[in-house]
């Protein structure tokens, strides 16, 4: 692991710069006092206890109550699981909070929220914008649970399958037919080529049912389709229509659940897929 990845990982633990240096050390050194850890690093001996108690409660340093008190690190896997468990105790207790103060919420704002609404003029968005990334997984994966009947992939290389794989599968197990159309990899950069490979791979043998066809290109909208009807009743969509000079990171994706306008896009994705090949190229 590079020192990048390792500066990831305690940033994770969301440890103060000195809780971070005691663990290091801690790591480094082994079972020690708190006047000899001092001593190894820049902790100041007026924060020292402070900083070592705060490891303990945490879980991450066993105290032995000698004199003066020994404190040892405890192993990284352990460390890494008492994190695990602080972040899950943390969320329950944010989720018992909210759900306390639900019903006085709701009755506070509720009468005001309607009463607003009902002075406003009735619109119908046509989408809504998230950002891509976790957000725009998220609402991938929102779209995979609730499909009954149909998902449309297009992707020039599908890498985000790994953030979106269980509930993919899970639609699948449910009989939702899944088709995915793919650039073609000759057209693709090398790197996404090799990307698009190891999806491909993964889809051929842990989702065989999923349906696969490679088009010419170039894709200028690239998303997921849910349920359209050809009767414009019901359907979602999440899609990113291709911006060659703004990073993907920059990006947008718009998210619809106007039933005509999926349908538009599900006709252009049966056309391209009507013309796509079947295999690699």
């Amino acid at each position: 692991m590079s020192s990048r990845d390792v500066d990831r990982v305690f940033a994770l633990l969301e440890l103060s710069k000195y809780e971070t240096t005691a663990l290091r050390a801690l790591f480094q050194a082994g079972r020690t006092t708190a006047p000899a850890l001092t001593e190894l690093t820049d902790i100041p001996k007026a924060r020292i206890y402070e900083v070592l108690n705060a490891l303990a409660d945490r879980g991450f340093v066993e105290v032995t109550p000698t004199r003066p008190k020994e404190y040892a690190p405890k192993s990284p896997a352990v460390v890494l699981d008492r994190a695990v468990e602080n972040e899950r105790d943390a969320f329950e207790s944010q989720v018992a909070s909210l759900e306390m103060i639900r019903a006085p919420f709701i009755d506070a704002y509720q009468p005001l929220f309607e009463e607003a609404d009902a002075d406003a003029t009735p619109t119908e968005e046509l989408f809504t914008v998230v950002n891509v990334g976790s957000s725009s997984e998220r609402e991938t994966r929102r779209l995979y649970d609730a499909a009954t009947a149909r998902i449309s992939v297009i992707t020039k290389s599908f890498a985000y399958l790994d953030a979106v794989r269980s509930t993919l599968n899970a639609a699948i197990e449910r009989g939702v037919d899944v088709r995915v159309l793919l650039l073609r990899p000759a057209a693709l950069s090398t790197t996404n080529r090799e990307i698009q490979a190891k999806q491909v791979a993964t889809l051929s043998e842990e989702l065989p049912l999923v349906k696969m066809r490679f088009d010419e290109g170039p894709l200028p909208i690239r998303g997921t389709l849910c349920d359209p009807s050809m009767s414009y009743t019901s359907g979602q969509a999440l899609i990113l229509v291709e911006e060659l000079d703004v990073p993907l990171s920059l990006r947008q994706a718009a998210l619809t659940e106007n039933a005509s306008l999926v349908a538009g896009l599900q006709r252009f994705f049966d056309l391209l897929w009507e013309s796509a090949a079947e295999k690699m190229v």
